[in-house]
């Protein structure tokens, strides 16, 4: 991508970050000289910010925000990325992740860092990590009751005052095990750093062709987390009955279970485009967040 070809650039907030509005303002007095438009979602309330501070950021619907800007700017922290990853559709716009804390997993550049980064993308200069995500189905039956893609992991667990669960997993229409836990998470490599690694699974570098299932306080201690290809078809289903289980989506999105209820995963032939910061690495980020050797 050149220069000249960013003409568009969505903005997506984090809904309680109170600096976020005054950065947009800025951001869109930055862009208007450089001939660049902001465009953002209706959560942004467009015109009541424009009347109350002069900044004017064009409307677009959450769903087409992606297919109608060159760049998205994520302002907020992973979570906020994480329900950006939704909102891409079949895009595969490069998104920017700004985070107002430290490093963040997903959200990388400082605020401190947002006009450096936008002046090296305008030139050119940067590179693209390719996330993998899983296209997810849960059927009932003949039903389909949803389909969904998920950045992170897909979390099948049971409610505070449920029993043990039994959940069948099948790999490529092989039977895996039926586990007997908690609950079950499937994890992307970006997500083996969330639910995945305080259930005890493993650290997945980001650009691995694998997903690994996790089991949530299994029955049996000998169930441990497997590591598979990522392009495998990966099935659960549930198998108890009269008990409070969901089907929960990257921790944001979730969805009630019944028994012999399906959830079917496969590798999305979309990917997440992140923008990396050329000064840092993988690990600089794990030993900031996991506090290594502290």
């Amino acid at each position: 991508m050149t220069s000249s070809s960013i003409k568009r650039i969505g903005i997506v907030l984090k809904p309680s970050q109170p600096d976020a509005l005054n950065t947009m303002c800025e951001l869109a007095a930055w862009l208007t000289e450089r001939d660049i438009a902001l465009l953002g979602g209706p959560e942004i309330e467009r015109e009541r910010i424009e009347q109350k501070t002069g900044c004017a950021v064009e409307q677009v619907k959450p769903e087409e925000l992606a297919a109608s800007v060159d760049l998205v700017l994520v302002l907020g922290g992973d979570g906020t990325m994480i329900a950006a990853a939704r909102m891409m559709g079949e895009t595969e716009v490069p998104v920017l992740g700004v985070n107002y804390g430290g490093l963040g997993y997903l959200a990388e550049f400082r605020i401190e860092e947002l006009y450096t980064a936008l002046e090296s993308i305008l030139a050119g200069n940067y590179r693209l990590d390719r996330r993998v995500m899983l296209d997810v189905e849960l059927q009932r039956g003949e039903e389909q009751v949803t389909r969904n893609r998920v950045l992170n992991d897909i979390v099948i667990n049971k409610s505070a005052l449920a029993r043990i669960i039994e959940i069948e997993a099948y790999l490529n229409r092989q039977f895996v095990n039926s586990f007997r836990a908690d609950g079950l998470i499937v994890s992307t490599p970006t997500g083996s750093t969330a639910y995945n690694l305080s259930a005890g699974g493993p650290v997945i570098f980001p650009s691995m062709n694998a997903v690994v299932i996790t089991p949530i306080c299994p029955f049996t201690l000998s169930n441990r987390p497997i590591v598979v290809p990522d392009d495998a078809v990966i099935e659960l289903c549930l198998k108890t009955e009269r008990e409070d289980v969901a089907l929960t989506l990257d921790g944001q999105v979730g969805f009630p279970l019944e028994v012999e209820d399906r959830v079917l995963i496969r590798k999305s032939q979309t990917t997440f485009n992140i923008v990396q910061p050329t000064n840092r690495n993988y690990f600089e980020v794990l030993r900031d967040k996991l506090r290594w050797g502290r």
